[in-house]
């Protein structure tokens, strides 16, 4: 029984992970518009995964009006506009320095740890606290390697810097939000009716901009990355993402999911031959502690 204890961090580390490796999957699909690939990679997966909502409809059929309010939120903000707000920030690099984007976004554990405690009433103790501090000092230095990010004040940089304050509000929000759909509803089925409204809603915003904005011309090899996407980084992993929430608490699955930028950088280092600077070194040591020290906590019912 300990051992099922470290599925959920696990699991929600192993999302993390998955979703490191989408930056070089959508590489892919520069010449796709964005929407569109939101609109495929969903779609797909709702498909596959209509035999589990089938399973879970009678979890549907009984979720309360809260619920359905959790459940539109994490479609609509982790599903579209977390993703829009962030590539809306990094289509003003001219502007703005990169770091600073990234920075901002980091202040998505932020959002998770405050609303958790508002919406979830889960309890903040000093052990977690330490935790959390420690395990965001690493994001950051495995984020910035031994520099700090360079400010410049403008109005492209403001808009940007909200723009990435915007996504880091709305995924940070979904992590929240799709806990509170999990007292509810199985993993699956969230996961599942995750998918199917998300597709619907891009559809939707899609008809808005007219009939001919749904006509897709996708080559061989982006048909075959919009399905990798699908089967690794996307449903796949949003899968497993949800099975780990189910059984760990929103403020310390917002801290697991720091494991993307440690296991972005060791992307850089095997695909780009690239390697670790000393304070990317520490910033590891320091996320792994943190996340260790956490998990075991939890075993303990301490955090």
């Amino acid at each position: 029984m300990k051992n099922v204890k470290y599925l959920g961090p696990a699991a929600i580390v192993l999302a993390a992970v998955l979703w490191s490796f989408d930056g070089l999957l959508r590489q892919n699909l520069a010449g796709v518009p964005s929407l569109h690939v939101v609109l495929l990679e969903h779609a797909i997966g709702a498909v596959l995964l209509t035999p589990l909502l089938f399973k879970g409809w009678q979890e549907v059929r009984a979720l309360s009006s809260r619920g359905w309010v959790s459940v539109l939120w994490v479609s609509l903000f982790g599903g579209i506009l977390g993703t829009f707000f962030y590539t809306k920030a990094l289509g003003y690099v001219d502007h703005i320095d990169l770091s600073v984007v990234v920075l901002l976004q980091k202040f998505q554990p932020f959002f998770a740890i405050g609303l958790a405690a508002v919406l979830l009433k889960e309890p903040l103790t000093k052990n977690y606290l330490l935790c959390a501090v420690t395990a965001i000092a690493g994001g950051y230095f495995l984020t910035f390697n031994n520099g700090a990010p360079s400010f410049t004040i403008n109005n492209e940089s403001l808009i940007a810097g909200l723009m990435a304050l915007c996504a880091a509000f709305a995924w940070g929000s979904s992590t929240v939000l799709g806990k509170h759909a999990l007292k509810q509803l199985s993993f699956f089925s969230l996961t599942a009716l995750r998918l199917w409204i998300t597709s619907l809603v891009a559809t939707l915003v899609l008809i808005s901009f007219g009939t001919d904005a749904l006509s897709f011309s996708l080559t061989r090899s982006e048909w075959l990355t919009v399905l990798t996407i699908v089967l690794s980084t996307g449903t796949v992993a949003l899968f497993i993402y949800y099975y780990g929430l189910k059984h760990v608490l929103a403020t310390h699955a917002t801290i697991y999911e720091l494991f993307w930028p440690l296991s972005a950088v060791l992307i850089d280092i095997f695909v780009r031959g690239r390697t670790l600077t000393a304070g990317q070194f520490l910033g590891g040591a320091l996320l792994i502690g943190a996340s260790l020290f956490l998990s075991r906590q939890q075993q303990n019912g301490q955090a």
